[in-house]
């Protein structure tokens, strides 16, 4: 978690309220994207 804190910089940057919480959503799904990369695919066999 600190080195996604630390590229994606670990603060809002934005000034302004709603584009904060835009800002927030992004590294949201950013976080959420390199946390599915790292998961393994699973294939059941029947």
């Amino acid at each position: 978690m600190f080195q996604v804190k630390k590229v994606l910089g670990g603060t809002l940057n934005l000034r302004d309220y709603n584009a904060q919480i835009s800002e927030a959503y992004v590294i949201i799904r950013v976080i959420n994207k390199l946390i599915e990369l790292g998961m393994p695919k699973i294939k059941v066999i029947v």
